[in-house]
């Protein structure tokens, strides 16, 4: 299966480090059979570079992985949009979610502790979910819009959810869901000893310049440091 690159990178099928490889490797779904997830690889990609992995989750609106990159940053990650149909289940989009790490392991070289999510509206709803599910897998986790799943006992596993940080970016116009839960979010957050950190802004959508500059100054300092250049590349 081949994954399509685009964006930035070049059409490689250097494979990732033997680690990557190996705390990623899965059989791949019926679904991923099917249809392959969407690869991006920065511009001037170096192969024995371990870069951090950006994982996108859409959401139901339309989407350009090659755009958003563009936005967030051309030359400090890989990344990839899982390949899921738009009614497909919690357990079938995390599937996939794992189905497009696997693929993106296999296309690049992938930092091992350097995988994070990304989501938009109910994206950010879903990456909330399984982030929570999955923290130790993860670097850390945004949600562009996407309201926190409160009905769900995600906290299961809380050690593991308290290392991992959050961050959620509101729009001022956001949906009323989205608004009305906010003070509840912070409240479960804060009781928990979790880290989620909130952000809110006036831009008019939440793939905004402005919104995808500050999420890759924190990506980049949560990953690398806050000496890290979000201007540069992540030093290995």
């Amino acid at each position: 299966m081949s994954a399509n690159p685009v964006g930035g990178g070049r059409d490689e099928s250097t494979a990732g480090s033997g680690t990557s490889r190996r705390r990623w490797r899965r059989g791949l779904s019926r679904a991923a059979a099917r249809q392959a997830p969407r690869v991006f690889l920065p511009q001037g990609y170096e192969p024995g570079y371990a870069y951090p992995l950006v994982v996108w989750l859409p959401g139901a609106r339309r989407f350009d992985l090659g755009r958003a990159m563009q936005r967030l940053s051309t030359r400090n990650y890989l990344a990839v949009e899982p390949a899921f149909a738009a009614d497909d289940g919690v357990d079938a989009v995390e599937e996939a979610v794992f189905d497009a790490i696997h693929e993106a392991v296999a296309r690049g070289n992938v930092h091992p502790d350097r995988v994070c999510l990304v989501g938009r509206g109910t994206g950010g709803t879903d990456a909330f979910r399984i982030a929570c599910r999955h923290a130790e897998r993860f670097a850390g986790m945004v949600s562009l819009g996407g309201a926190f799943p409160h009905a769900e006992a995600l906290f299961a596993r809380l050690a593991a959810v308290r290392r991992l940080p959050f961050l959620l970016c509101c729009r001022r116009d956001a949906e009323a869901r989205l608004v009305a839960t906010t003070a509840t979010t912070l409240r479960l957050f804060h009781a928990a000893g979790a880290q989620l950190s909130m952000r809110i802004y006036e831009e008019p959508n939440d793939l905004a310049p402005a919104i995808l500059r500050d999420v890759n100054r924190w990506l980049m300092e949560g990953i690398c440091g806050p000496t890290a250049d979000v201007g540069a590349d992540c030093p290995a």
